[in-house]
């Protein structure tokens, strides 16, 4: 019986049906991220695999490995974390930016036991609460040269958690001798790649290759309070979610992927490290702060030129500043613009393609199912859609009974909460770890193997996507849903609006009314009024237009970089509590009143008048609200 080949026809949407007429197990997938790389490394040993910049400036002079090389590498990392006590079961905390050592040592990780990388710019207690859950006890972290805050919180937590190595990683093309480690009472301390050199690099020594349903790594998700929630994942989820990238996206093996969002984003892992193995295709890796970094903006157009980058992945608000640089180079190779992450403004979209002639496609994905989900077609763009579903994911929409809990199936084009399936839904979330390995559960996200997204979307015959927004961040004005996306992108095609981010406001007549928070370019002279005006005359219904327009410094962000409109709720909240106290209790301030994220939502604390009367009348002014709300202790 002849082999189905590994990569079908998948340029159109409606060739979706015949790359599912061959079951996905007949495809000839890798099993594992190990097994990727062997094939990868069997197939290309001496292509180039990364190039890694060592920052903007240098953006000339890259490390460049081959795919036999970063094999190599891979290896002898495995080999150091399994003579460090690691097993199948267990993980390796990963807390650095990007460097050319981190791709290496992520995937040792996952071939000696469990990936667990952590963003380094979380608090420290957050970090510790991450890598106790992840039951880390090998941490490989930036070194002293690399991120000397970095490696502050990496000693602080290993100490804490009484780790047994912590390992440092170098910048990548570091200048002169890597400084002295201060040795930890109880810790081995030692830069990564001095200790991995000591073990054999031609083979896995005494480790037994993962398999397809071993875990691969730990993600923590974009979570909105507290903590950020661990995802499981599998090798067979990120090879599978890989190939599906890989496969409706540039089959030219000698085409070239930029990457510069960090590898503590499970994008940068699926999108721009497993797809590419995959493919055999270069990908060249931005420094330490990828697209964080003002300076790459400035040879951006002349990167993309040099390298001859056919493909980018990145976020709206970095396309929107792209939109503003002149084009001083030759783009004619950059093909494939990926968005995701958050909605894509329609003014964005617009301006980057009018910029640049470049398509953008989005996408849609979670954590809690790997990566991505959905896909757009630059060349079959439905206006509105985030792309359709990816090859042997399912899709569909449900309506979740709030008493009960349980899900109704909603017809094809009817909004419910968007429910995914198929082989990229997750292992379950880390609720702790045992010597045994990790404890996982679904809280709930999982029914009968379809995945609870939390998203608001309608799907139409076709499996396109089209959300309608966070279930949670929908605008109810007297029992009407208004969509913040509607109000967001009214303002943001004002040119002075950089950022938006519409929320509901405590409203005692209507339940709630849309407020909407912004951010402008430098010395913009709009006012809120003026904004304002220019709102009601774009939103397209009325009781959408924003009751408010409060200008702010910077929006507010999760610790993966997403929108976080928790944040703004909280800060609508206080703003209504505070000027329906004005008259009531003139001395408390805006400053005295708090919120703290409640099962979603929100509860409102509010210090406590001195006599009782005016408790009485704080506690009936309020209590018209549709408000969790109580006197502070």
């Amino acid at each position: 019986m002849t082999t189905p080949l590994l990569w079908p026809a998948y340029e159109t949407p409606a060739d979706l049906t015949a790359v599912e007429a061959v079951p996905l197990s007949e495809r000839g997938l890798p099993g594992t991220t190990y097994e990727t790389l062997l094939r990868a490394a069997d197939r290309w040993p001496d292509r180039p695999a990364l190039h890694t910049l060592p920052d903007a400036e240098r953006y000339l002079d890259p490390l460049t490995v081959t795919f036999a090389h970063l094999l190599g590498r891979v290896r002898s990392n495995a080999n150091l974390f399994r003579a460090l006590g690691v097993t199948r079961r267990s993980a390796v905390g990963l807390l650095s930016p990007n460097t050319a050592e981190l791709p290496a040592a992520l995937l040792g990780a996952q071939t000696a036991g469990i990936a667990a990388p952590v963003n380094p710019g979380l608090a420290a207690e957050h970090v510790e609460q991450l890598l106790r859950r992840s039951g880390v006890r090998v941490l490989v972290a930036a070194g002293p040269q690399l991120d000397a805050e970095v490696w502050r919180t990496a000693r602080q937590v290993a100490t804490s958690l009484g780790l047994d190595a912590l390992l440092a990683l170098a910048p990548t093309r570091a200048e002169g001798p890597a400084p002295d480690l201060e040795p930890l009472a109880g810790t081995e301390v030692g830069y990564l790649r001095e200790l991995a050199d000591g073990h054999p690099d031609d083979r896995l020594d005494g480790i037994e290759p993962p398999s397809a349903d071993d875990l691969a790594a730990y993600f923590h998700t974009g979570g909105t309070t507290g903590t950020p929630k661990l995802a499981a994942h599998t090798h067979r989820n990120e090879v599978t979610d890989a190939w599906m990238i890989a496969a409706t996206t540039m089959p030219d093996a000698d085409s070239v992927m930029l990457a510069a969002l960090p590898l503590f984003h499970v994008n940068a892992l699926v999108v721009t490290l497993l797809a590419p193995l995959l493919r055999g295709q270069q990908v060249v890796w931005a420094g330490p702060l990828g697209y964080r970094e003002p300076a790459l903006y400035g040879v951006f157009w002349k990167l993309v030129e040099h390298y001859r980058i056919a493909a980018m992945s990145a976020v709206p608000t970095v396309y929107a500043v792209l939109a503003q640089i002149p084009v001083d180079a030759d783009l004619s190779t950059l093909r494939f613009a990926a968005v995701g992450a958050s909605p894509l403004p329609a003014a964005v979209r617009a301006a980057f393609e009018h910029h640049t002639g470049v398509p953008l496609c989005e996408g849609y994905g979670l954590t809690e199912a790997t990566c991505a989900s959905a896909r757009s077609f630059p060349a079959h763009h439905r206006p509105g859609s985030v792309g359709q579903r990816l090859p042997y994911q399912r899709v569909k929409t449900v309506r979740i009974d709030p008493d009960t809990g349980r899900w109704q199936d909603l017809p094809v084009g009817q909004v419910g909460t968007l429910a995914i399936g198929g082989p990229t839904v997750f292992a379950g979330y880390v609720a702790g770890s045992t010597a045994d390995g990790p404890r996982l559960e679904h809280a709930g996200k999982v029914v009968d193997g379809w995945l609870e997204t939390g998203d608001l979307a309608r799907v139409d015959e076709d499996g396109f996507v089209y959300l309608v927004g966070r279930a949670k961040d929908l605008i109810i004005r007297g029992g009407h849903n208004i969509d913040p996306a509607a109000i967001e992108d009214a303002l943001l095609a004002h040119p002075d609006v950089t950022g938006a981010g519409a929320v509901g406001r405590p409203d005692i007549h209507a339940g709630e009314v849309p407020v909407v928070y912004v951010t402008l370019v430098a010395a913009s002279p709009a006012r809120p009024a003026d904004l304002l005006a220019w709102a009601a005359d774009r939103v397209p219904e009325r009781a959408a237009v924003p009751k408010e327009v409060v200008v702010l410094g910077a929006l507010p962000l999760t610790d993966v970089g997403k929108p976080y409109k928790l944040g703004l709720r909280m800060d609508a909240a206080r703003r209504v509590v505070h000027a329906e106290l004005a008259a009531l209790a003139p001395d408390i301030t805006l400053d005295d009143i708090t919120c703290t994220p409640l099962d979603g939502g929100i509860r409102v604390l509010v210090p406590r008048p001195g006599d009782e009367t005016r408790q009485r009348e704080v506690a009936a002014a309020l209590d018209r609200y549709a408000l969790d709300w109580q006197y502070a202790t």
